[in-house]
């Protein structure tokens, strides 16, 4: 079963040239380590929220781009003896000792994903989510999701991923459970819907809230009040293999 490494970062818009060429440098040593897959998102619509949003999320200060990446593996095997490979490394060494940005406060974790897919052309925008869901509800939240991956791929987007949270710890300053607010009782669902173009997502988000599956009146399985979201432009996009699995 495919895994993903989720990601969330605050990078001063200054270090935007620095950040992609780290990026580009360390995305082959995950290929060699069994990666799939190697996306870095750099922040182009990212609103504040009044509960919580992406920014509070990492602390972000004044001047900093929120950024959101991911890493694709085939199993949870792999990405456990590639993340074991990378802390040894010592060309991942080097690298970690002259990041572009407070990698104190960035969010990261495992997730196992579900994948909808109609595939066919390059990515061009993405919207990313954090969601907290009560593991109570997690077949609720996967049935309603499916209808929205559904529609949305009916509308436009290409790719639809929901990853469901599998190891995801707590930090000293800053975690995923604490972007969100997520009570014990919670797990976080690291989310995103690939379009091929930022019109083609407005497009496609405007008719998909158009069609009677999306009208309100059903009750949603999670707070939707604590989830956060944003939009953002592809900044690196390593595709090492075959895609992830459903």
């Amino acid at each position: 079963m495919a895994y993903i490494d989720g990601f969330v970062a605050a990078v001063p818009a200054a270090n935007k040239g620095a950040y992609l060429k780290a990026a580009a440098e360390v995305a082959p040593l995950y290929k060699e380590f069994g990666a799939t897959r190697f996306v870095e998102n750099w922040g182009d619509d990212v609103p504040e929220g009044k509960v919580t949003d992406l920014r509070r999320a990492v602390k972000a200060e004044p001047g900093e781009v929120i950024v959101f990446s991911w890493i694709e593996y085939p199993s949870k095997a792999v990405r456990d003896e590639a993340n074991a490979k990378s802390y040894s490394d010592p060309r991942m060494q080097s690298m970690g000792a002259q990041m572009p940005f407070d990698g104190k406060r960035m969010i990261f974790g495992g997730f196992v994903p579900r994948l909808h897919e109609r595939g066919g052309g390059s990515t061009g925008y993405i919207d990313g989510s954090l969601v907290p869901v009560p593991v109570a509800n997690k077949d609720a939240y996967l049935t309603t999701t499916s209808t929205l991956a559904a529609v949305l791929l009916e509308c436009g987007a290409t790719r639809v991923v929901d990853a469901w949270g599998d190891d995801v710890p707590d930090g000293k300053i800053t975690d995923f459970k604490g972007a969100v607010k997520a009570t014990p009782e919670e797990q976080i669902v690291f989310s995103w819907i690939e379009w091929p173009s930022k019109a083609a997502r407005d497009a496609g988000w405007a008719k998909a809230s158009a069609d009677p599956r999306m009208q309100p009146g059903q009750t949603m399985p999670y707070d939707q009040r604590r989830m956060v979201f944003g939009g953002f432009v592809p900044l690196l996009d390593e595709r090492m293999g075959a895609g992830t699995g459903a």
